[in-house]
């Protein structure tokens, strides 16, 4: 056999594995990506509302401003309401219908990215270290963030979360005994 053709073998491998069927995030991801996105609109509701009342206000105060009282009470924290509704329903499945990962003998692969596409193959023998984090929405439901570590500045972490926290522990620990294997 030519010395060119076992590049070219473990290159068309590598390819089969990159192209096999990513494994889905836990299905309470989708449901954690909503209760952070619900933290952030609450704010957004909240200042519409106070901006209401306001209007009411300076209308009384200032009739040179009457034609603001021609826009009905509840349009702006309505529409607001509307659209934080909707956000909620649709962003939060689309993220998590957009993310997988696939684990081989040798390397994690991790799709994520809606209008960002980003498709990242970690070689385990690249790995440093590896974190495993859950903050308190990722407990609550059950499920946890791999992030593993590797040499170099670009993309030098990068991060699994929605994994189910026991998934999780199994995963760093299969990465952390194939990383003692290359070390001996």
């Amino acid at each position: 056999m030519e010395p060119s053709a076992v590049p070219l073998a473990s290159a068309s491998l590598a390819a089969v594995e990159d192209d096999a069927a990513l494994t889905r995030l836990h299905p309470n991801y989708a449901w954690a990506l909503r209760v952070r996105l619900l933290f952030s609109l609450v704010p957004l509701v909240i200042g519409a509302l106070v901006i209401e009342a306001m209007l009411g206000r300076v209308v009384e105060a200032k009739p040179e401003l009457a034609f603001l009282a021609l826009v009905p009470p509840g349009v702006l924290s309505g529409t607001v309401m509307l659209v934080s509704l909707v956000l909620l329903i649709v962003v939060p499945q689309r993220r998590y219908n957009t993310r997988g990962y696939h684990m081989s003998a040798d390397r994690l692969r991790v799709v994520r990215g809606v209008l960002w596409h980003s498709d990242t193959v970690v070689p385990f023998g690249r790995v440093q270290h590896i974190d495993l984090h859950q903050d308190p929405v990722e407990r609550f439901f059950g499920i946890a963030t791999l992030t593993l570590h590797t040499a170099g500045n670009h993309n030098a972490s990068v991060h699994l979360p929605g994994l189910g926290a026991d998934l999780a522990r199994e995963l760093r620990e299969d990465i952390r005994s194939h990383i003692k294997r290359e070390s001996l």
